[in-house]
């Protein structure tokens, strides 16, 4: 039998404490250079001035250590869990939200959650954080945390299409999304869609989607299909970096999917702003 492994919670509390801070100060490398790439190729003045201005706002916040964007997000953490990994010293979810806390505290990140959906009341931790937790196997545990911005999230839209609507229907649905969000996302984006399941597995295959580095294409061709011929589309659509018009709508379209019922065809988006926050460790 495999030897189980022990991890601490609290090691797990400061590695998300860590990671709230790093997410928010550092635009990873691959939206980095998809950012610059996008310079070289944009059309528009406006546009590849704008753009300058997106990598000069990300090298300022990793250098001062200042959080690269006011709303630094409803924090998402994904939690893989390896199956000979014995957590000790204390209750999981206890813990990641004791890692929030204190990565928003002492990082100075604004703190956006409200205890009650309509009645208010900050918590002034910016916890509760959204936790997804899969058991995997190994003797690991592999932390992602994303913070997730209120002004893209607004943006995001879920469909249960009919059967009859197929293919076709999803790319409408995932166009016109992108269309409806115009400037209000702060475009550049990147759009993550999701595609059969139940109504919140598919909602859960669009976050997940924006996770994946740009670059990566999904290994199913048919799926990577997609997923390019949804970039033209919506590059198309001349919105623009900002919303000022240019052929950088979208930084990147990524594309999961998932077996459906016979009676439904679920497509999700989760849409992202340019400011792609997420940052792992495994420990």
């Amino acid at each position: 039998m495999p030897n189980v492994r022990e991890v601490h919670v609290d090691e797990v509390a400061g590695a998300v404490a860590r990671l709230c801070r790093q997410a928010n100060y550092h635009l990873p490398e691959d939206v980095t250079r998809a950012v610059e790439a996008a310079a070289e190729r944009e059309t528009s003045p406006v546009g590849r001035e704008i753009l300058g201005q997106i990598a000069e706002n990300a090298g300022i916040a990793a250098e001062e250590q200042v959080p690269l964007c006011q709303d630094t997000g409803f924090t998402v953490v994904y939690l893989e869990v390896g199956q000979d990994v014995h957590l000790v010293g204390g209750d999981l979810t206890e813990a990641v939200n004791r890692g929030v806390a204190e990565g928003y505290v002492g990082g100075f990140l604004r703190k956006s959650i409200l205890a009650h959906p309509w009645e208010g009341g900050n918590t002034g931790d910016n916890t509760p954080a959204v936790i997804h937790t899969e058991i995997v196997p190994g003797d690991r545990l592999h932390i992602r945390v994303l913070p997730k911005g209120g002004g893209s999230e607004n943006k995001s839209r879920l469909a249960m299409l009919r059967p009859a609507d197929g293919l076709e229907g999803a790319k409408r649905f995932v166009v016109e999304t992108v269309a409806m969000a115009g400037p209000d996302a702060c475009p550049p984006l990147i759009v993550g869609v999701g595609i059969g399941g139940t109504f919140d597995k598919v909602a859960d295959l669009a976050k997940r989607a924006i996770l994946r580095p740009i670059g990566r294409h999904h290994p199913r061709p048919e799926v990577a299909a997609l997923e390019r011929e949804l970039y033209d589309e919506i590059e198309r659509l001349g919105i623009g970096p900002q919303g000022l018009g240019g052929r950088t709508t979208a930084l990147w379209v990524a594309v999961e999917i998932f077996p459906r019922h016979i009676a439904s065809f679920p497509v999700a988006v989760n849409i992202q702003c340019h400011s792609a926050r997420q940052a792992e460790v495994v420990l």
